[in-house]
């Protein structure tokens, strides 16, 4: 059963955040002051009230009329009220009707044992307890919206500060060793984001320390090995002819250019590689190549044109992709020429998905790859060589691994290598070009 998940931005996650507790705090303060409000207007009515009835009862003591309004021994008196005052206390009552306004009651006994009564509805409610219900409304609107202002500010800082963070970090995983994210990051304040920027930039820095050390131990057992497997071949060359001396000089042969390939790896690596520049026909030079390394390939020359590059490292490139694709693919191989591009297709069952998610990885063998066998520096090293000519090398299927066409034939993988308009110099960099004027 799959969970939903629902993604939003931190910045809108701290608006709704400040602007939810804007709200009930703007409810909860609103409430009390609307209740507050209602009961200090009921008890300055009461007193009111009962200073009118105290002074009715005094006129009425001395003998005068009541005045209108004011009633003896009044029916509709509230029993609460009328039970207080026949106990010769005087009191007040707020009764409350259900669809008009409340009133007021006021209640004094006389010497006579009658009780003078007075009610009026309170009116005030009508007027100012809505007026400053609309104040309250109106003020605690401006808050919830001045909140959520306030909260897109800061939440869109620290957006773009994590933005900056997760693109510099990237970088850094896409194998740029000198960018660090606590410069990414920048700015005047200091959070959280700066120790996350900080920690991330120490993980990499320690990462980068393993891999070149990981890196000269390769490039130094091969470096070391070098020398026994040479005289290892040498002494093979000297075995009495036979099926034995066969099997000993091809694995001493394989071995021997495992060797090479860990060193050529280790030098790619380095980054000290420079490409040796030759302007050449790339339609001719790759149809000649090809020729030499696997006949059976058939090249398509659709746009030729004048490239700047490195033959020998280009030649590299173009071995190792025949290469792959004669091992682990099926024919036909077909080789295609378009101006800088160059496409290799085979019709096997296509690359891995870790690979084309991920990459060439060395030493990379088992069900994910093609044929389930090879020490996987081929590709590894294409794309390093890629990288010295300033080219790109990416990887595709042509359907999903193990699909088929409509002729009933494997789809087959197609790798494409994409040489760039400016080559790089003898120093690995890239010429400056100078735009005309105007």
């Amino acid at each position: 059963m799959r969970r939903f998940t629902l993604r939003t931005g931190i910045r809108w996650k701290i608006t709704l955040a400040i602007a939810a507790v804007g709200a009930l705090v703007t409810i909860a303060l609103s409430l009390v002051v609307h209740s507050a409000a209602r009961v200090s207007m009921l008890e300055s009515a009461r007193e009111v009230q009962l200073d009118r009835v105290q002074f009715i009862s005094r006129n009425a003591e001395a003998g005068r009329k009541p005045p209108m309004g004011a009633k003896l021994n009044d029916p509709e008196l509230p029993a609460e009220l009328r039970h207080k005052a026949q106990s010769g206390r005087r009191g007040t009552y707020i009764q409350e009707r259900p669809h008009g306004l409340p009133e007021v009651w006021a209640a004094v006994p006389l010497g006579n044992g009658q009780v003078l009564s007075l009610h009026t509805q309170f009116r005030e409610s009508a007027n100012l307890i809505p007026d400053l219900d609309r104040a309250l409304v109106v003020g605690g609107l401006a808050a919830v919206i001045g909140g959520s202002a306030l909260g897109v500010l800061i939440g869109g800082q620290i957006s773009r500060r994590l933005r900056k963070a997760a693109a510099a970090a990237q970088r850094v995983a896409h194998g740029d060793p000198d960018v660090r994210v606590r410069d990414a990051v920048g700015g005047v304040v200091r959070d959280e984001t700066d120790d996350l920027a900080r920690a991330v930039d120490a993980m990499a820095d320690a990462l980068q320390q393993r891999l070149e050390a990981e890196r000269r131990v390769t490039a130094d057992i091969a470096h070391e090995l070098r020398t026994p497997v040479t005289g290892l071949l040498t002494a093979a060359e000297l075995l009495p002819p036979g099926r034995p001396t066969e099997l000993v000089r091809d694995r001493a042969q394989a071995l021997r250019a495992l060797v090479e390939d860990v060193l050529e790896v280790a030098r790619l690596d380095s980054a000290s590689e420079r490409a040796e520049l030759q302007d050449v026909a790339l339609g001719e030079f790759v149809s000649r190549r090809v020729t030499a390394l696997m006949p059976e390939a058939t090249v398509r020359v659709v746009a030729d044109e004048i490239v700047s590059t490195d033959p020998r490292r280009l030649e590299r490139i173009l071995g190792n992709l025949l290469a792959n694709a004669g091992r682990y693919g099926q024919p036909p191989i077909q080789v295609d020429v378009e101006g800088r591009v160059v496409r290799v297709r085979d019709h096997g069952p296509g690359f891995p998905d870790a690979l084309l998610r991920e990459g060439p990885s060395r030493f990379r063998t088992g069900s994910t790859d093609r044929a389930g066998v090879g020490h996987g520096l081929g590709l590894t090293i294409a794309e390093g060589q890629a990288r010295v000519l300033g080219a790109r090398l990416t990887f595709r299927n042509v359907a999903a691994p193990g699909g088929f066409d409509r002729e009933g034939t494997a789809a087959g993988a197609v790798a494409v290598l994409w040489l760039p308009e400016h080559a790089p110099t003898a120093t690995g960099s890239f010429p400056v070009i100078k735009l005309p004027q105007g």
